[in-house]
């Protein structure tokens, strides 16, 4: 076995040993303490490619490219680089190494500068050795340039929208001169425009000889942009396949280990009265003039591109940033939600676009995750938790939403993004809203969580909940929507009938 010093060295002079594979693993375990996340995994890729890694949230995927990463270590098996075994100690011995990875959780410092974040630990020094800023500033535009990224490299990172964060990720990565690149769901922030940006640089990479491992759960890209695919499920290796050998029921059967014969499973149910009115709702500078109603029973989907507003109008009316204007009525009585406790006291749900910086809380167990938002109102007496009925009823919703977890004393931050999703959605639901605003609630979910979010969605349709649910995803908005509310630059361009609504029609008035 080579060290990670030798390995540098041997890719600085360009002698690698010769072989088909530049990375393979084989009979890889992995056990974390009442989980078998690996077990007796293999994996190969080829120079020069683009290998998607598919499967269900918790199947494994990112565990093994952690692994690959240097961030866990195998309990067994063998990880093979250019044609040497090797094992890795860290995520700096990793990158020494050549393997990089751009992580679905974006790990960027929000108050350094983007050029501060991408050359970390690698800063230029100047004759005092003090860090040379000028030149570290160059450095990262013409990296920029190279990738055709138009971001400033002073700008701090907490002023960058989601999507840009995601682009100075993937530059951090590339500007390590990688020949293994792990990409974990790179896309689920960005536009089109954006998604073609991105794949235009894997082609350059894959032209230059990288490898890149490419975890998704969007069928699209796996076929527009993989050269070959592998199928994980339940921590075991399902198959390889070219991408022109198979087709996405192909995929989703090996994925699921079942046909799943309707992703969107609208059903129609009866429409109540309006349980929700918003007349002029604005929040200055950031959109104005937004009107719309939601009945009992019905789900208004909300479309739109990134920066229209939509995420932002979902936090007012949940009283994260209250309105300047407007008025907000539920149940035909016009209420003030200057707090996100206000909006649970009125029955109100959200659950937010981003489970890590504003949904989870990391260090915390499942149960301490669930019960946050009811246990106050439910569970506690005379200054006393009823810690037995709040047990309960959390392991009640976690069987209900099928958490795989060992027990609700797990850390939150050692389940799969799935998983955490439906720990999230248990604990709004725990609440029991009439009003429940789910904001993105399948980005970065499996095809097999995604339908189980789908009915469930409808399942509270169907029990009178009043639904908004917005989504970057077509499909599942023309699915699961009764009408759909379309966004562009802060402003509502149209609402939608179900019958009227279509593709084309939705993006002419997300583009207005």
């Amino acid at each position: 076995m080579i060290s990670p010093s030798t390995m540098a060295a041997v890719r600085a002079s360009g002698a690698v040993p010769n072989s088909e594979y530049l990375l393979t693993v084989e009979g890889v375990r992995k056990e974390f303490p009442g989980v078998l996340a690996l077990d007796d995994v293999s994996f190969r890729l080829r120079r020069g490619t683009v290998h998607a890694l598919m499967g269900e949230n918790g199947a494994g995927k990112s565990t093994l490219m952690k692994i690959v990463a240097g961030i866990y270590s195998a309990d067994a098996g063998e990880v093979t680089l250019r044609g040497q075994p090797i094992r890795l100690k860290s995520p700096l011995d990793a990158l020494e190494n050549g393997i990089a990875m751009i992580h679905q959780e974006l790990n960027l410092m929000p108050f350094m500068t983007v050029a501060e974040n991408i050359w970390i630990r690698r800063e230029p020094l100047n004759r005092f050795g003090l860090v040379d800023h000028p030149r570290m500033n160059r450095m990262t535009a013409e990296l920029f340039r190279r990738l055709n990224i138009n971001i400033h490299p002073q700008v701090q990172v907490r002023d960058l929208t989601v999507a840009n964060r995601q682009m100075v990720e993937i530059a951090k990565a590339v500007s390590y001169e990688s020949d293994v690149l792990i990409m974990d769901e790179p896309t689920s922030a960005l536009t089109e425009r954006e998604v073609s940006h991105l794949f235009a640089i894997i082609r350059d990479l894959k032209a230059q000889g990288k490898g890149i491992i490419y975890i998704t759960h969007k069928m699209n890209e796996l076929f527009e942009i993989a050269d070959e695919a592998s199928v994980f499920r339940d921590g075991r290796y399902i198959g390889t396949h070219a991408s022109t050998d198979v087709t996405r029921d192909d995929i989703i059967r090996m994925m699921v280990g079942r046909e799943i014969t309707q992703m969107f499973p609208k059903e129609e149910v009866p429409i109540g009265d309006v349980v929700l009115s918003v007349k002029g709702l604005g929040l200055k500078g950031v959109f104005e003039d937004v009107s719309f109603d939601i009945r009992a029973g019905e789900i208004l989907g909300v479309a739109g591109l990134v920066g229209s507003g939509r995420s932002n109008v979902a936090e007012t009316l949940f009283g994260v940033t209250p309105a300047t204007s407007g008025r907000i009525e539920i149940m035909g009585k016009e209420v003030a939600i200057a707090s996100p406790n206000a909006a649970i006291r009125h029955r109100m749900a959200l659950l937010t676009e981003d489970r890590k910086e504003t949904g989870c809380l990391l260090i915390l167990d499942v149960l301490d995750n669930m019960q946050i938002a009811v246990l106050q109102q439910n569970f506690v007496s005379r200054g006393f938790v009823a810690e037995r009925g709040v047990t309960d009823a959390c392991k009640t919703m976690s069987d209900k939403l099928r958490v795989k977890t060992p027990d609700l004393h797990e850390r939150i931050e050692n389940l799969s993004g799935g998983n955490q999703q439906k720990v999230l959605i248990g604990r709004w639901l725990l609440t029991r809203p009439r009003i429940l605003i789910l904001d993105e609630p399948t980005r970065g979910i499996d095809v097999g969580a995604k339908a189980e979010i789908h009915r469930l969605v409808t399942q509270l349709a169907r029990e009178g909940v009043a639904i908004m649910m917005i989504s970057s995803e077509m499909p599942e908005v023309l699915g699961m929507s009764d009408r759909i509310m379309v966004m562009h630059e802060g402003r509502v361009t149209g609402i939608l009938d179900r019958a009227e609504a279509n593709q084309v029609r939705i993006m002419e008035l997300a583009a207005k």
